[in-house]
C-alpha cells in the first residue's frame, strides 16, 4: 500500500514531514515526497489522501481497559448535581429484576453543590437492588442500605487497613467507602466472567480507535490479562497492549519467569503496578503539609520507601519494572527515594536500568522536581486530570498548585513524559488530552485565555510526543513503534483537519476519519 498527497507527521526528527509513505507486510518500508515513492513500485494499491493529514496511532499510557470496557456498559455518574445522578440511577433501576447489582461510575461530590450524596438517597432511587457507584477518581465508592446489608457492614465495622468508611454521627456507615474500604463490597458483586470481559473489551476497542488509539498502558487485573489472551488468540486484538501487573500478583509472575517486555507484537508484560498513596479528591493523596483549611489531614501514605525498597529489589532482580502510583508530594518523595536506592541496587548488580515509572506525579515539592530526570524515570501523567482538578486542587492545595501537573518543568528538566486519560476516570479521547495540555484550558474556555499555570502548558509537537513516541520508549519499543519510518509498524490515524494549522482551542475538536494499525484499516468513518 502507498499513501500519498498527505500532510504526514512522522515524530522522527530527521525527517518529520512527508507526503507519501510506502507500506509492506504490516511496516513502513519507506517514506518521501510523492515522487520517489509513487516511482519506487507499480504492484502496491495506491491510495490518495487528498491533503488529509497522518500521525503516527496515539497511545493511552495509563487505561484501565476492564473498568472502561464495563463503564460503557454502566450508569454514568458524572452529572452536574447529585439529584441528576440518583434520577439516572432511579431510570436504570426500572428495568432491573430484583437483586440484581445495579452498577455505575463517574460521580465526583466536589463539583456537586450537595457534596457527598448518603445510603439513603440510593434506597429512594432504587429501594430493590443493591447498588454500586465509583467515584470519578476511582478511589471511593457509593452504595445504598441493600448494598451494606449483603456485604455485613454495620456501625462495628472497623475500618479496614489503608482505607475508610464514612459514618453519621452515631457511627451508622453514611453509604461512602473510601480506598480499601470499597474493596469490602466489591468482592461481593459477582464478577463478569473472563469471555464476557473479552466481549467487553472488543467493544471498548472499536471505540478507542475512533479517538485514533493504536495503543494502550493498562493496569488492571488478572483478568483482563486472560482475556486479552483470549482475543489475541482469536486474532481479534488489534491494539498493542503494555499489561501492568497487580503487585498482588508479583510472586505468582516471579515463580512462572515473566519479564517486563516479554510477549508479542500485540501483547507484551508491563511493569508491577504499587500504590504509594491515595487520590486528590478524596484528600487521601499523601502530603508533606496538611491540606489547606485541615490541621491534621496529610492523607494515607500506603507505602513508603523502604517499603518500595524492598519490593522494588525484588522486581528488578527479576526482569520486572516498577509503575508506582504516586499523587501527593510527599508521596512522590518517598517514591523517588526508593528509586534512587533501586537505581544503586540495579548498577551494583549489573541490571541494566529498568524503565520505572511514576504515575500521575500531580504534586511535587520544588525540591523534588529534578529528581525524575535525574534517576531517569518515566512521569506517567494525564492532561485532563490538570483541568478537571484544577478547582478543587486549588481548594485542597492552595499555593502547592504551582508545583502541580508540572509538564513543562519536567520536560526542561529532562524527564520523559508519557500521556494517557486513566479512563474511565477521564474519556480517553487523546486530543482532550493534547488541548489542556496546549492550553491548560477546559473545553468551555476556562480559566481564562492563558489558562491555569499558563508556564506549564507544552507545545503541540511535544504533546503529540507524549502520545507517540515516548510511549513506545516506555514500553521499550522505540525502535518499532511511535515513529512514522522505515522498519516501523504501521500504525497510524488520518485526520481531516491539520492540528498543527487550527488554532489551539479547536484542538478538542479535532477527530480521526481513519485509524489504521499493522497496515490495516480498523476503522473508518
Amino acid at each position: 500500500m502507498i499513501l500519498y498527497n498527505g500532510r504526514i507527521y512522522t515524530a522522527n526528527p530527521q525527517q518529520p514531514l512527508v507526503s507519501a509513505l510506502h507500506i509492506h507486510d504490516g511496516y513502513i518500508v519507506a517514506t518521501g515526497d510523492d515522487h520517489s515513492i509513487l516511482t519506487e513500485t507499480n504492484n502496491d494499491e495506491r491510495i490518495d489522501l487528498k491533503g488529509k493529514t497522518v500521525l503516527p496511532g496515539l497511545v493511552d499510557s495509563h487505561i484501565h481497559l476492564v473498568y472502561y470496557s464495563r463503564f460503557l456498559q454502566q450508569v454514568d455518574c458524572e452529572t452536574d448535581s447529585r439529584q441528576e445522578c440518583t434520577q439516572r440511577v432511579a431510570e436504570r433501576a426500572r428495568n432491573l429484576k430484583p437483586g440484581k447489582w445495579l452498577l455505575g461510575h463517574g460521580w465526583n461530590h466536589n463539583t456537586w453543590e450537595e457534596g457527598y450524596g448518603s445510603k439513603t438517597d440510593l434506597d429512594r432511587a432504587c429501594p430493590e437492588n443493591p447498588v454500586f457507584l465509583t467515584h470519578k477518581a476511582l478511589h471511593s465508592a457509593w452504595v445504598n442500605t441493600i448494598a451494606l446489608r449483603i456485604c455485613n457492614i454495620t456501625a462495628e465495622t472497623p475500618d479496614p487497613k489503608g482505607g475508610k468508611i464514612l459514618r453519621d454521627s452515631s457511627g451508622e456507615p453514611t453509604g461512602i467507602l473510601l480506598e480499601s474500604a470499597v474493596r469490602l463490597v466489591e468482592k461481593y458483586i459477582p464478577p463478569p466472567t473472563v469471555d464476557e470481559i473479552a466481549e467487553m473489551i472488543l467493544n471498548a476497542q472499536s471505540k478507542l480507535w475512533q479517538y485514533g488509539i493504536t495503543g494502550v498502558h493498562d493496569f488492571d487485573g488478572v483478568e483482563c490479562f486472560a482475556a486479552l489472551q483470549i482475543l489475541e488468540d482469536r486474532e481479534q486484538l488489534r491494539l498493542r497492549i503494555l499489561k501492568g501487573l497487580p503487585f498482588e500478583t508479583i510472586d505468582h509472575a516471579i515463580a512462572l519467569g515473566l519479564r517486563t517486555g516479554f510477549g508479542s507484537s500485540y501483547l507484551q508484560i508491563g511493569a508491577v503496578k504499587l500504590f504509594a498513596d491515595g487520590a486528590l479528591g478524596a484528600q487521601t493523596a499523601a502530603m508533606l503539609e496538611p491540606y489547606k483549611g485541615s490541621a491534621n489531614n496529610m492523607g494515607m501514605l500506603l507505602l513508603d520507601s523502604e517499603q518500595i525498597i524492598s519490593i522494588g529489589k525484588k522486581a528488578v532482580a527479576n526482569g520486572l519494572s516498577l509503575a508506582i502510583h504516586a499523587i501527593g508530594d510527599r508521596s512522590n518523595r518517598e517514591v523517588l527515594n526508593a528509586l534512587r536506592e533501586i537505581r544503586d541496587f540495579e548498577k551494583a548488580n549489573q541490571i541494566p536500568p529498568m524503565r520505572h515509572r511514576i504515575e500521575h506525579v500531580q504534586c511535587l515539592s520544588p525540591q523534588d522536581i529534578d529528581r525524575p530526570a535525574v534517576y531517569n524515570v518515566i512521569a506517567s501523567m494525564q492532561p485532563l486530570h490538570a483541568t478537571s482538578d484544577m478547582d478543587i486542587a486549588e481548594q485542597h492545595w492552595g499555593a502547592r498548585c504551582q508545583h502541580a501537573y508540572a509538564w513543562n518543568t519536567l520536560l526542561a528538566r529532562g524527564t520523559r513524559l508519557i500521556f494517557g486519560s486513566d479512563a474511565p476516570v477521564e474519556l480517553p479521547n487523546p486530543f482532550l488530552g493534547i488541548h489542556a495540555a496546549v492550553t491548560r484550558r477546559r473545553p468551555d474556555g476556562t480559566p481564562g485565555s492563558e489558562g491555569w499555570y499558563p508556564d506549564q502548558r507544552i507545545s503541540l509537537h511535544q504533546a503529540l510526543l507524549s502520545y507517540t513516541h515516548a510511549p513506545a520508549y516506555a514500553a521499550n519499543r522505540e525502535n518499532h513503534l511511535g515513529q512514522l519510518q522505515s522498519g516501523y509498524l504501521a500504525d497510524l490515524i488520518l485526520l481531516e483537519a491539520d492540528p498543527f494549522l487550527i488554532p489551539a482551542q479547536e484542538l478538542v475538536n479535532v477527530k480521526p476519519c481513519a485509524t489504521m494499525v499493522g497496515g490495516k484499516w480498523v476503522w473508518q468513518t
